[in-house]
């Protein structure tokens, strides 16, 4: 009995908004610690940028070595979606919890005890989101055959995803910014942890009614994961371009708080900003769906890097243009960000497809565990690199007070915002034009 005859071809409106709600989850978890972790750190507990960059990053390396053994342990669990529903129930459950705990510590008035704490919670939640993202990563492989209906699928993904983070990325510092000091972090962690329990919830309760594929043979160690990942050029080099990219969206992230209030002069600006850059996804994602029907796959991610760089290359006149403008620029890295995200996602479920046709064995949950070890590597290592931008400028930190910041610290957080992320995405095109990369 083959997979295509246990696999509808195409979803059910319910199936496919049941799988999207769960971006409620990893649009806040992906986007809230990459926005304000850094400045609560820095601006609230006064640990120094390039320390706090390290605090980042560090628990997130720890995903890189275990969303991989997620991966091999949901692909373990026989059942197909059936048993991976769980990990979504659970996992969710428990980051929702330890994210509210994240910006709940303390406060001891020591910036080293403060941060440790911080640092350890940020390691449970990094946990608790590998059970979480690694089977959903899993399921578009599982839930259909057609290479369409994955790109439908991925894009109703994206369009709630785009939703999350709109919502999440401009109202976490709304809500901050409302209560004022330690307490409008705590609450705004309550609210974003209430909105990841919701998209758990959403995809466990969507998805119960679904037909999936029969289970196959599991990859059982690491030296069948190394050899499934070696074996399949085709996910190495997605993979590859996936993350360089990754670490400049993580860098862009980073830099959102810092660019309202110091390269423009005005933390209001944060919300609008942040808009301007998420919101062209809800409005974009048909015209990124046609591009991939008509010219491919792979030509729409190149497209969609050009335009998000070209946009961020704008946002190096921050000091200059007017505030409207600098929005302006923003919202074309948006339109480029909402193809950033689709495309890989949906080739990504392509590669999969083929890998298991042509092996006889589940390949979903070790390559969604190797794909989110390297996004999660990725979008760490950017507030890393925007933390250590900040200290070659001399930005100066502080426990909530305000300073009058250096111009090499200005000059710091519009490059490492602008300059750096546009870098990071133009770096990866040698990948996308490889001849592996079938679309």
């Amino acid at each position: 009995m083959t997979k295509t005859s246990h696999v509808p071809e195409r979803l059910a409106v319910r199936t496919r908004f049941g799988y999207a709600l769960g971006s409620l989850a990893t649009g806040a978890f992906g986007t809230v610690p990459g926005l304000l972790l850094l400045p609560y750190l820095t601006d609230t507990l006064g640990v120094g940028a390039s320390v706090a960059g390290l605090l980042v990053l560090l628990p997130k390396a720890w995903d890189v070595v275990f969303n991989p053994i997620a991966g091999r342990i949901s692909d373990r669990t026989t059942g197909g979606l059936g048993a991976r529903r769980p990990y979504l129930l659970w996992g969710g459950v428990a980051l929702a919890i330890t994210f509210a705990a994240l910006f709940a510590g303390p406060d001891t008035g020591s910036p080293t005890v403060d941060a440790l704490y911080v640092a350890f919670v940020f390691l449970v939640c990094a946990t608790a989101f590998a059970f979480f993202q690694v089977p959903y990563n899993a399921l578009p492989a599982e839930l259909t055959t057609s290479p369409r209906e994955r790109t439908s699928i991925t894009a109703w993904r994206i369009a709630v995803l785009a939703v999350a983070i709109l919502v999440s990325g401009a109202g976490a510092p709304a809500v901050r910014d409302a209560v004022g000091g330690l307490a409008g972090y705590r609450i705004m962690g309550i609210a974003v942890g209430v909105l990841i329990l919701v998209g758990a919830i959403g995809v466990f309760l969507g998805t119960a009614r679904t037909r999936v594929a029969p289970p196959l043979p599991s990859v059982a160690g690491w030296r069948e994961t190394v050899a499934a990942v070696r074996d399949c050029p085709p996910f190495r080099v997605l993979l590859t371009a996936f993350v360089i990219q990754a670490v400049g969206i993580g860098t862009l992230l980073a830099g959102v708080d810092y660019l309202a209030r110091v390269g423009l002069g005005d933390k209001s600006w944060q919300p609008l900003l942040f808009a301007a850059f998420v919101g062209p996804a809800l409005l974009v994602m048909p015209l990124w769906q046609r591009v991939a029907g008509r010219r491919g796959k792979r030509a729409g991610y190149v497209v969609a890097t050009f335009v998000f760089a070209v946009g961020l290359l704008g946002v190096l006149g921050a000091r200059v243009f007017p505030p409207v403008l600098v929005v302006l620029f923003v919202a074309v890295a948006g339109v480029g960000y909402a193809g950033l995200q689709v495309f890989p996602l949906s080739l990504l479920a392509d590669v999969i497809g083929r890998e298991e046709d042509r092996t006889g064995q589940v390949r979903a949950g070790v390559f969604a565990g190797v794909w989110t070890a390297g996004e999660t590597l990725g979008l760490a290592l950017g507030p890393a690199l925007y933390g250590g931008i900040l200290a070659i400028g001399g930005y100066v930190s502080s426990t909530g007070e305000t300073v009058t910041q250096p111009s090499s610290a200005v000059v710091a957080v519009i490059t490492g915002v602008a300059l750096v992320p546009a870098l990071f995405t133009l770096a990866a095109l040698p990948l996308l034009r490889r001849k592996e990369l079938l679309s």
